[in-house]
């Protein structure tokens, strides 16, 4: 059954919501050079998304983060459901590193450049390390907080994949907190390889940050699996014991 409610319902629904809302971002984009009005378009974006798929999501941590302040948010990644789940929930002018094709599709490429958003050339070791440089500056000077997904890609087999550094080395130069967070359901609502989502509960987990000021770019790597470690306690101890 909601398996039929999806493919009737939610599907078509967050179709037409995307392109709504996709549409007033884009329009938005030309008039809004800091890109705090595409954040909230955004998040009025992944609000729809949830509620017509029938998502519900438990917050946990918020006492942790200041949505005045700029920190680097590390997450595990389980489903294309995360993005909306985090940006719902999560209350900081935060922006994402994002695979560069996608800058590179008309109209797309052109709204995520002006909403702030940061091209990661994955193929180019040497782009890639200055991609992270332009990050830390960005964090610095337009005072926001970055989003990143670790793991480069989904997980799809219930085993986190290893963590890339570019998270921790990105905080430890803006001198910003890292903070881990872990989703729990994202994937029994929407599994890898599915195109219905399916009505569900989701928990968001916020971590306590950890402070960076004292690391230097030497700590990265240790930094990186801390953060890979406390996650997976996290998010997988809870899959292990719901999936008894």
């Amino acid at each position: 059954m909601s398996s039929l409610r999806g493919l009737l319902f939610a599907d078509p629904m967050i179709v037409l919501a995307t392109i709504f809302f996709g549409t007033i971002s884009l329009m938005v984009s030309f008039f809004d050079q800091t890109g705090t009005v595409q954040i909230r378009v955004a998040r009025a974006w992944a609000r729809t998304l949830l509620r017509v798929s029938g998502v519900r999501v438990h917050v946990e941590g918020l006492e942790h983060v200041d949505p005045g302040g700029s920190y680097v948010f590390i997450a595990n990644h389980l489903s294309y459901m995360d993005t909306p789940v985090v940006l719902a929930h999560i209350p900081a002018q935060f922006r994402f590193l994002a695979k560069r094709g996608l800058f590179q599709i008309p109209f797309l490429g052109q709204h995520l450049s002006r909403a702030g958003h940061i091209p990661v050339p994955r193929e180019d070791p040497r782009a890639s390390v200055k991609t992270m440089q332009r990050a830390a500056e960005t964090i610095q000077s337009k005072k926001i907080s970055l989003l990143i997904f670790p793991e480069g890609g989904r997980s799809h087999d219930g085993v986190m994949r290893p963590f890339k550094e570019g998270g921790a080395y990105i905080a430890i130069r803006a001198g910003v907190p890292v903070v881990p967070v872990a989703i729990i359901g994202t994937r029994a609502v929407l599994p890898y390889g599915a195109g219905v989502v399916k009505p569900g509960f989701v928990t968001l987990r916020i971590l306590e940050p950890i402070a960076t000021a004292n690391l230097t770019l030497k700590d990265r790597g240790k930094l990186t699996e801390q953060l890979r470690t406390v996650i997976a306690e996290e998010a997988y101890s809870s899959l292990k014991s719901t999936a008894r």
